[in-house]
């Protein structure tokens, strides 16, 4: 008996995941953009040094790759992609690695890698690519000038980002096929950095890429926000030593997003189960405010405020009560 008032809310639950899903495949398919052409990048082994000498070499073998990218969206005709790419390249900008190839992948570091204490990694979620990559580095920009001296923010776009509305978006198989990325990427970071303190900040389908290389994780925290679920029930189901915290915004859409996970047969495993911030999940649960799904690194809001915190390894600020 006590079950049966929550049976309509999962039938309805299912019924929008299923439908949400049915809608996607032909918006998506209709609305992909063609692929940009670009050269390939320099071959680049993994991280290992960070002194001024080494990285700056890396910084300007980067340079040089995103130049070629861009000519060659220029003479493409994609004028968008191309000034996109003239902004990346500009002097200063520091990218440990870069491909414009199948929709383009990039590593930037905002801050000194080579004197870091504090290092986060920015794990961006659908809708980010080359062409909307400015608003992504204006939040790194934002979360350094937060966290001040001694820390360095990572921007990994490090796998082709689904578009918001498409079956890639709703299923884990992009998540899959970026987390051993993301683990070297750490992995790396630890080995050069050992003593610094690492958190992972992973936002809407970048919670389910921090979930899928969780296990194992040589980070320090592990930040789940704006997240539609990560594909597990529960905390303890990550197989991580790393501190869990998640938030969500008062004024996010994803929380109308139903958290199940249906089968759809001979398609795929649709949704992402327990929503991160449920008591049932098990994360710590920080205040992110009342901003919107793409506001959370702002400056001067309260997700900002308290991401920079737990990144510091410092508690969040609670939510003020009336």
């Amino acid at each position: 008996m006590p079950d049966r008032p929550r049976r309509p809310r999962l039938r309805r639950a299912l019924l929008a995941a299923l439908v949400t899903f049915a809608v996607a495949v032909p918006v998506s398919g209709a609305a992909r953009p063609a692929a940009v052409p670009a050269p390939a990048p320099t071959a680049l082994g993994p991280l290992r040094e960070t002194g001024p000498a080494g990285l700056a070499e890396r910084y300007a073998v980067s340079r040089r790759d995103i130049r070629a990218a861009g000519r060659a969206a220029e003479a493409h005709g994609d004028l968008k992609r191309a000034a996109s790419l003239r902004a990346m390249a500009a002097p200063g900008r520091q990218f440990l690695s870069f491909d414009g190839r199948d929709g383009g992948r990039g590593t930037e570091v905002v801050g000194e890698l080579v004197t870091a204490r504090r290092i986060a990694v920015l794990v961006p979620g659908a809708g980010v690519g080359l062409d909307a990559y400015g608003r992504l580095r204006r939040g790194a920009v934002a979360l350094q000038r937060q966290l001040g001296e001694g820390a360095a923010v990572v921007v990994w776009l490090g796998y082709r980002s689904p578009a918001t509305v498409s079956p890639a978006a709703l299923t884990t198989g992009r998540a899959d096929r970026a987390a051993p990325g993301l683990r070297a990427l750490v992995a790396g970071l630890r080995a050069v950095r050992p003593a610094a303190r690492i958190s992972l900040l992973c936002h809407s389908y970048g919670s389910v890429i921090c979930a899928r290389s969780a296990p194992g994780t040589s980070a320090d925290a592990l930040v789940l926000y704006g997240s539609p679920g990560v594909g597990v029930e529960d905390v303890a189901s990550l197989r991580t030593g790393a501190r869990v915290w998640a938030g969500r915004s008062g004024g996010d859409w994803i929380a109308r997003v139903p958290h199940v996970r249906v089968r759809v047969p001979f398609v795929a495993t649709v949704g992402f189960g327990t929503d991160p911030v449920a008591e049932r999940f098990g994360a710590e649960v920080f205040d992110a405010g009342d901003g919107g799904h793409s506001d959370y690194l702002l400056p001067g809001s309260r997700s900002l405020t308290n991401l920079g915190r737990i990144v510091a390894g410092a508690e969040p600020l609670e939510a003020s009560r009336a």
